[in-house]
């Protein structure tokens, strides 16, 4: 019989557990790349309960203490849940009542406060010089997070002029052929993490060009291939990712970039507004 994920564990068991144990739980299921890391004194003060009912919950699950249940969290945090694992884990963590709605957003603000709190603002700076003395910027993200790269190779692209979003590698291969030292390719990636990017970022780093990862933390297999990395937290008890914190993230990217290249920027928002108004790209509400 194949063993389960401890994070599954956790989710079947939360109708059995008592007050403290499910506040537990939730908390782990929230924070489930950074929990397997804490010692027991700082998991306790995160979640809100005792050492001992951290202890007492380990032994509730069926491990012998925490250090066992913190090495089975740390071995199911590189196995990546199925979309069908996160469904039930979505299932037993947000229930049908009308709070349940506001617990999504608070756990989105959460993302955001976590980000914010572990951002490396040298890494930061350093990506925004990056990408603005590249000569061409390629932008790999694929499956949900090609959202995030449309989004940052629009604004990236009318400021600069000169980003593009590649697709993925195995369906045209020939689209990196001219990658070089002098280009930058911003890699975005988040769990489940797409092959097509990480081959991406392997190919890039090959070539000599400099590269970016856009991630959610350091065990991303994203990590090895960015001589610059960005997190930004995404997790979310669901089936899918919270991208509210990431998108945050770009945009301050975006944000200053343009503030760095305010001139250039006016310049070609001109010309860019004078072809929007030709073809009437904008509502106006004019002519009715």
């Amino acid at each position: 019989m194949e063993k389960k994920n401890v994070y599954q564990l956790i989710a079947e068991k939360m109708p059995q557990m008592s007050k403290s144990q499910k506040k537990l739980a939730s908390y782990i299921l929230h924070n489930t790349n950074n929990v397997p890391f804490y010692t027991v004194a700082a998991l306790a003060e995160r979640a809100g309960v005792s050492e001992a009912s951290v202890v007492r919950f380990a032994v509730f699950l069926g491990y012998s203490g925490y250090r066992e249940l913190q090495n089975e969290m740390q071995n199911s945090v590189q196995m990546q849940l199925t979309t069908r694992d996160r469904i039930k884990i979505s299932s037993q963590v947000y229930d049908d009542s009308n709070q349940a709605v506001y617990d999504i957003f608070k756990d989105d603000i959460a993302n955001i406060r976590s980000t914010m709190e572990n951002l490396d603002t040298k890494a930061l700076t350093d990506v925004v010089d990056i990408l603005l003395k590249g000569k061409e910027i390629y932008i790999t993200a694929n499956r949900s997070s090609v959202s995030l790269g449309m989004f940052l190779e629009y604004y990236l692209d009318i400021i600069l002029g000169n980003t593009h979003l590649l697709g993925p590698v195995e369906n045209k291969p020939e689209q990196l052929h001219r990658l070089n030292k002098k280009d930058v390719v911003v890699g975005i990636s988040f769990a489940r993490y797409s092959t097509s990017t990480v081959n991406m970022m392997a190919f890039a780093k090959e070539r000599g060009a400099t590269t970016i990862a856009i991630t959610d933390s350091l065990l991303s297999p994203l990590i090895p291939y960015g001589d610059v990395v960005l997190t930004a937290s995404s997790q979310l008890p669901t089936f899918f990712d919270s991208f509210v914190a990431p998108l945050s993230l770009i945009n301050t990217l975006i944000t200053f970039i343009g503030k760095k290249r305010m001139e250039e920027s006016e310049e070609r928002l001109e010309k860019l507004e004078e072809i929007w108004e030709r073809f009437g790209t904008f509502y106006s509400g004019q002519g009715k």
